[in-house]
This record gives structure tokens, C-alpha cells and sequence, in this order.
């Protein structure tokens, strides 16, 4: 390769980069934004209608990618997997949307920050995989970091705080199962997750059914194509960029839910709630980096063609 093809070749790989690393910031801001808006739409209607029109508006966007890839849905993988997946991804979602009923966006978004902590840890326990005492050590700080955030004490325990915690660790068991579903299309996964979210909405709606206006009915749409557009984003950022150079950005979510929590809601974000938030990005950049770390030993020290 001559000297002109390697300069072009650098270049083409950092214009990717950047083109990765600025996708992953623009889906992060869709995805707080839709967060923000799902918060804002449960303030007047249930839960289960917003898990119901906006699966209903995502999946009207998906319908030519659903019809172009419909062959995929008639051979998934381990069906029962699939299955467990998609029940996980529905009470994640409706628990993260029934906890900002009550909490602080920046609250729940601060629980769903752990989730990198719980998956390193789930993989050592569930899955068998190797982790470190330095590992193990950042997963004890980000574990800190959580109580710090909840400030536990009998008048500061809740059960929306519970909630949110339990959204997150559905969200990282979600993560792990995702690892064993890799050969899984992203269209195939993406759909069956709207609909099941579509279905437990649709069993939740008639509970507190309020009839939402031609605004509300827009809300809903836009919510529904966030985070459809957001979800492609992030796809694309990967295809793109290595995930150890993007996915650390998706920390950003914290500074959006903080602003939009502040502007939208008129919610000051406690000191614990900050403290806590700082020491579970610090733990969850940790581990990323050190994975990262031993994922180049291990290609270094690979025969080659391995």
C-alpha cells in the first residue's frame, strides 16, 4: 500500500469515527428527548396508553423494513430466548415510563446508568465469564455509586425508586440474552420488542382509558418515531465506529435528562442523585475501558488467521 493509499485510508476510518461518534450523541439527545416526552404524555394518560400508541406509531414506521426482511421472522433462533427477551424489553419499558410517573427523570436515568456495572457482573455470575479482581472492584464502586443515588433510608426508599431499579436490572439481564441472540436481524429484534410493548399496553389501556386529543395523539406519534430514529442511530453508529470509541458517549444521557428535567418539569436534581451519578460512570467507564484493554492483549497474542 502506498503512502497516498494509507493517508486516505486513515482519513476514511476518522470520518467514520466522527460519523459514529456524532450519530451516538445525536440517538442519545432522541432518546432523552423521548423520554422527556413520554414523561410529560403519563402526567395526563396511563402507562399502558403510551406503551400502546407509541409501539403503534413505531411500528407503522418500521412496516417497510418489517415487509422488505419478512422472511426473517419465519426462521428466529431459539424461539423461547426470543421470547424471554421480548417479555424483559416490555417491563423494562413500562417500568422506566411508570417510575418517571413519580421520580425525577434524571433520577431514573441515573439508575439505568448501572447497567454496564450489572451486565459485567450478571456475565461472571449467570454466564461464567472471566472478570478480574479490578473488575470486580469497579463493579463494588458503581454498586456504591447506586446507593449513594437511592440514599437509602426508610423515609427516602420508594417504591417508584424500586421500580426504576428493577427496569434497569431487566434492561441488563435484556443485554445478556441479547449476546446470545447475535445472529438475531436488528429489524427482527427491533419489531418484537414494539410489539410486545404494544401488547401489554393494549392489556393495560382500557384500565384509565382517557380519550387523548388530535396534540396528545401527535405526542404520541412523535414518541413513537424517536425512538425508532433514535434505535437506527445507534445501529448505524456501530456499523460505523468501534462500540469502544461510541458507546462511552451514551453517558451524555445524565447531561439530557438533567436539562430537560430542569427546563420541561422544573426538577433540581439532588446532590446524592449527582454524587451517585458520577461514581456509576466512573465504575461503567472503567470496566469499558479495561474490556477494551483485554480485548487488544487477546488479538495481540491470537496467532494469526485465529
Amino acid at each position: 500500500m502506498t503512502l497516498l493509499e494509507r493517508i486516505s485510508t486513515h482519513n476514511d476510518e476518522r470520518s467514520a469515527r466522527l460519523a459514529g461518534i456524532g450519530l451516538m450523541l445525536l440517538a442519545v439527545f432522541m432518546f432523552s428527548f423521548g423520554d422527556a416526552i413520554g414523561k410529560f404524555i403519563v402526567a395526563t394518560y396511563s402507562v399502558g396508553q403510551l406503551l400502546c400508541l407509541r409501539a403503534c406509531a413505531a411500528l407503522l414506521l418500521l412496516s417497510p423494513l418489517i415487509w422488505r426482511h419478512r422472511a426473517a421472522f419465519a426462521s428466529m433462533e431459539r424461539p423461547r430466548l426470543q421470547l424471554l427477551r421480548v417479555l424483559l424489553s416490555t417491563l423494562e419499558v413500562a417500568a422506566f415510563f411508570l417510575a418517571t410517573v413519580y421520580l425525577p427523570l434524571a433520577d431514573v436515568i441515573t439508575y439505568y446508568l448501572a447497567c454496564p456495572i450489572f451486565v459485567t457482573a450478571l456475565s461472571a455470575i449467570v454466564l461464567r465469564e472471566p472478570v478480574g479482581w479490578r473488575r470486580w472492584s469497579a463493579i463494588m464502586i458503581g454498586f456504591c455509586g447506586v446507593l449513594i443515588a437511592l440514599h437509602p433510608s426508610s423515609q427516602t426508599i420508594s417504591w417508584p425508586a424500586m421500580i426504576a431499579l428493577g427496569g434497569s436490572l431487566c434492561f441488563s439481564v435484556l443485554m445478556l440474552i441479547t449476546r446470545q441472540l447475535r445472529a438475531t436481524p436488528d429489524i427482527v429484534m427491533a419489531t418484537s420488542q414494539f410489539f410486545g410493548t404494544l401488547t401489554l399496553g393494549a392489556l393495560m389501556s382500557p384500565f384509565g382509558w382517557v380519550t387523548p386529543s388530535a396534540a396528545s395523539l401527535v405526542l404520541f406519534a412523535v414518541a413513537g418515531c424517536i425512538s425508532v430514529s433514535a434505535l437506527l442511530c445507534v445501529n448505524r453508529s456501530l456499523k460505523l465506529a468501534p462500540a469502544s470509541v461510541v458507546v462511552p458517549y451514551q453517558y451524555s444521557m445524565i447531561v439530557w435528562a438533567i436539562m430537560f428535567g430542569i427546563v420541561v418539569f422544573g426538577d433540581l436534581p439532588s446532590w446524592p442523585t449527582l454524587a451517585g451519578a458520577a461514581v456509576i460512570i466512573g465504575a461503567g467507564l472503567y470496566i469499558f475501558l479495561r474490556e477494551r484493554n483485554l480485548g487488544r492483549q487477546e488479538t495481540a497474542v491470537s496467532p494469526p488467521g485465529a
